[in-house]
Parts: C-alpha cells; structure tokens; sequence
C-alpha cells in the first residue's frame, strides 16, 4: 500500500433569481452516483442543493418536506444520507474573529486545514485536531469527533455558539452563555435539529509543538502506567496491528516552551525512541506524515497525524470506533486482542486515544473520560461485518459507545440506552423540527426504534 492509498485509507415562494441558482446549484452536483470520501456509500438522492448564502439555506429548507445536511462526505455510515434531498454549505466559507471574546466564528463549509493555518496567522489556535485537517468544523462537531489528549475533550466542547435553521425555515441561534444545559444539547446534534450554517468556537493564543515517535510499546506497560503514558504529552497516539502484545508506535506531541530543549529520551516504558520519521504502518512513505523527531512547528502543523497539503481523495477504506471509560481502557485492549487473528488480516491499523469527559448529551464522552479504540480497516466490509459484532460483544462489559459517524452493529435499544439524556434530546429535536423533517433511516433505526 502506497502512501496515496493509506491516505484514502488512514419551500417559500422563491424569487426567479434565487431559484435559478438553487436549481443550478443541483444540477452542477449530481452528474453520476454520488458517494461519501472511503467510497463505500453510495447516497440514496440525487438531489443535493449547494446554496450561496444562509438566506438561500433559509428558502431552500423551507421548500422541501425532507433533507440532511452533507458536510466533508468523511462519515463511513448512512448518518447524513438521504433518499429525499441533501444540502451541502460548502459556500458559506467566511472567518470572523473576535479579538475581544477570543472567538472565530466560521461558516458552515469551513474545513479544518483552512481554518487552522488563518487563526495561526492571527496569533490563535484551537485546542485540538482531529487526524486529518480535511473535515468541515460543523461537521466534525456536530458528530463529537475528537483528537487525542488526556485533558482535550473532543472537538465540540470548544463550542460557544451554534447558528442554524429549523425546519420552517427561520434562523436560530443557541450558545453556552445564555441557553445553559439546552446548548448541551444542541451542539452534537447529528444533523437533527437543523441546518447549522454558523458555529463560534474558543480560542487560545497560537503555541508551538513538537512530536516525537516511539516504537514497542509492551501492552503490559498499560496495566498500571496508562494514565501516565496517555498524559505524557499534550497528544498521544498509540497504534497497534493487534500482534505481539504490543503498540508498534507512540506519538507523543507535546508543547514547546520557549527555550526549552528537546526531551527526547532513548526509551519511553521499554519503547525504543525511532531513529527515523514513520508512518503509521511500518514500512511505508512517511512523507505524508506530520514532522517527527523532535522539530518545533506550529501547532495545527503536529496536532494531526497528516500533513493538510496532503489531500485525501475518495478512498479505500473502512472506519470503525468505540468508546470505553478511561479507567476500563486497559481491560477493553485485552478483550478486543482476543480478537487478534480475525482482526489483522483485514485491519490497516488501529490507534487507541484518549479523549476528556464533557457534558454535550449526545457525545460519546459524556460524563466519561474515555478511551477510543478506532480500527481503520481494509475495505471488506463483508468480513468487517461479521468481525464487529465479535468486538462488540468483548466490549459490552465496557458499555462501549461506537463513533455516531463510523461503522457499528449495535442494536439500536442497546445503543438509546448509552444516552441518558436522549429523551431531552428528542424534545429539543421536536421543538425545531416537529414534524421530523432533518430525520432519515439512520436516525429513525438509531433513536427511535423504541
């Protein structure tokens, strides 16, 4: 496998005007199947409206009795599918800055690999990242994505104001500071209560970071040292093929005060500092690959495992993962390495994160600190198939919560119950879209089977 294939794989009465556009915007989208970024979902509609402003957004919500919102097309399951309409914000890409709160508030077609290096220039950052830059921010939020870090909750909770249109077409705005829990509830919201078409997140002043890579990391290490080896930098990965009992690498990426010197000891827990930059999976390019061993660079240039001029096309690959409470996380490995030999014949790579308790109701952190297990897998989903509910299984005495945008075979009562504030959800849900205009199969299958 290449590195270019690990990349693939790691309503209203319109004006004549705006109407044109809107049916202009469709047409220039939907030339042949569409299908989402791995390439193994293939939308259900060929409607997908491409809107220039959140006025247009408004009108084209208004007129049509179902849609969901597309954002980056990185999600592996049927969340933002449709057999109705899709609307995709790709154009509502403005930045805006407030010097006085600390805040950039973005548009909704906003990517990561954008934003990042703007704030950078501005003398900000944002507190995490996730592994690739190339997802949209409103999406990745939306659907509690996360980095690594054990004190870095996932990407949502930096979250201080989400603007969207409910399902009459009128315009909202919900934020931390004067909505209280009902803001918890509206930012991871999966698509459902609206079409997010602004959202405002915190900023800290810009940092510099550097990361370093060690390979063989003994699982044994991990019975009584997790928290420490997790908490040794800023972010930490560890990544396994799920043989020999052990981590092939840890990346540790850690801030850089100014003045300070490189720590960069020959061995971390019996794990042998890497004499050279690596790739995830042994062997291969690593030019893709942010900067290892030990070199400065800003932070949006370490946080993420790959480097944003490195753009991934539709790919090759299938997304599974699973969050267990921190405490459990060494227990939860043991199980699913059981697995190991149905496991690595059709895995490219897992890595184990470690993301912080929030209180957004539909995170899957919920009130948990937690560990993420993410398999990346080859794509043969009929073999991935039948391997997920044998991992499943293992981690049911964990109460694992699967990844809303990733591949799972957990039953949906099974599922609901993961989430004590589901029925509050429900209610907000119902309060901006009574009659279920922003639901599809996924989201009936998943929150309201019972």
């Amino acid at each position: 496998m290449n590195k270019r294939e690990f990349l693939k794989t790691s309503g209203i009465l319109l004006s004549g005007a705006t109407l044109s556009r809107l049916v202009s915007a469709e047409s220039n989208q939907t030339a042949g199947p569409r299908t989402n970024w791995a390439g193994n979902l293939t939308y259900s509609t060929d409607h997908l409206y491409t809107p220039a402003s959140v006025e247009e957004v408004q009108q084209t919500v208004k007129r049509l009795d179902k849609l969901r919102a597309l954002g980056a097309r990185h999600s592996f399951n049927a969340i933002a599918d449709s057999t109705a309409n899709q609307i995709s914000l790709e154009h509502l890409d403005e930045m805006t800055i407030d010097d006085k709160a600390h805040t950039v508030t973005v548009g909704a077609g906003v990517r990561y690999g954008k934003l990042a290096p703007y704030l950078d220039t501005q003398g900000y950052a944002l507190n995490n990242l996730a592994s690739l830059p190339h997802v949209t921010v409103v999406g990745a939020c939306s659907t509690a994505t996360h980095g690594s870090g054990i004190h870095n909750g996932n990407l949502s909770t930096i979250v201080s104001a989400i603007e969207f249109v409910n399902a009459d077409g009128s315009l909202s705005t919900l934020s931390r500071a004067k909505d209280g829990d009902t803001f918890n509830g509206a930012v991871v919201a999966l698509g459902a209560l609206g079409v997010v078409t602004r959202i405002t997140l915190d900023l800290l002043p810009t940092f510099t970071m550097r990361q370093v890579v060690y390979e063989n990391l003994s699982f044994d290490q991990l019975q009584h040292n997790l928290d420490t080896i997790f908490g040794s930098g800023y972010s930490v990965s560890l990544f396994t093929d799920w043989q020999n009992h052990r981590a092939t690498q840890v990346w540790i990426k850690s801030v850089v005060k100014t003045g300070e010197p490189a720590n960069m000891p020959p061995e971390f827990y019996g794990a042998k500092l890497a004499t050279k930059k690596l790739h995830p999976i042994a062997g291969h390019d690593a030019t893709p690959c942010t900067e290892q061993m030990g070199i400065p660079g800003p932070w949006y240039e370490r946080m993420p495992h790959f480097r944003m001029n490195f753009t991934p096309s539709s790919g090759a690959e299938l997304q599974t993962e699973y969050f267990v409470a921190r405490e459990h996380g060494y227990e939860a490995i043991l199980a699913v390495e059981k697995l190991r030999d149905r496991i690595t014949p059709h895995l490219f790579i897992t890595e184990l994160r470690t993301i912080a308790a929030d209180n957004l109701w539909m995170s899957m952190a919920y009130q948990r600190d937690s560990m993420a297990i993410h398999f990346t897998w080859k794509p043969e989903w009929p073999a991935v198939r039948e391997i997920l509910p044998l991992i499943e299984e293992q981690l049911a005495p964990f109460d694992p919560r699967p990844h809303w945008a990733k591949l799972f075979t957990i039953p949906p009562r099974p599922l609901e119950l993961k989430y004590e504030k589901l029925r509050d959800f429900k209610s907000l849900l119902k309060q901006h879209d009574p009659d279920g205009k922003f639901r599809n199969a996924f989201l009936d299958k998943n929150l309201y089977t019972v």
